[in-house]
């Protein structure tokens, strides 16, 4: 028995890394599936809209512990930063989220960056097939040039790099 447990343990780098690559549907590089949202004012928009822009695209869940540290980094040190910059857009989804859930944590946090519903995962399904936080960076010509899952702080100073030199 000790032998077998051994033997299984040897695998788990292998099934660990086979499933992170199947965690994203999409990878840096490729065009970046367009999808459609509506604004908090009820306007209707998709990803081809923001051609010629930066666009980072956030997928979190209000529950989500992870997504609840990086949030208050992605006010402050990207959206107080760059939403002047009119290079740049940025889109936080909540993952199966709607508006009675949304616009409670966005009064209790006072978050100002686009907080939108992504209630049946449509937009988050173009993309991955599981976890959160994730974060895409699409480029002016709609290519994917960055991809995060979860939070560290190394991996957000990562994005904070890729964001400034584009738009710096």
């Amino acid at each position: 028995m000790k032998y077998m447990f051994l033997f299984l343990i040897s695998f788990l780098p292998t099934f660990s890394y086979a499933q992170d690559q199947q965690e994203w549907l999409v990878k840096i590089g490729d065009k970046a599936p367009d999808f459609s949202f509506t604004l908090a004012d009820s306007s209707l928009k998709n990803l081809q809209d923001y051609k010629g822009k930066v666009v980072l695209i956030n997928f979190f869940a209000t529950w989500c512990p992870p997504c609840r540290k990086e949030l208050p980094r992605v006010q402050k040190e990207i959206y107080d930063r760059y939403k002047t910059n009119k290079k740049f857009e940025l889109f936080v989804f909540g993952r199966e989220e709607n508006w009675d859930k949304l616009r409670p944590f966005i009064e209790k946090t006072g978050y100002t960056f686009p907080i939108l519903p992504d209630v049946k995962r449509e937009i988050f399904s173009k993309y991955a097939n599981s976890g959160i936080p994730r974060n895409v960076v699409v480029d002016e010509e709609g290519k994917i040039i960055y991809l995060s899952l979860g939070y560290t702080e190394e991996e957000f100073d990562k994005l904070l790099e890729v964001l400034d030199k584009r738009l710096n």
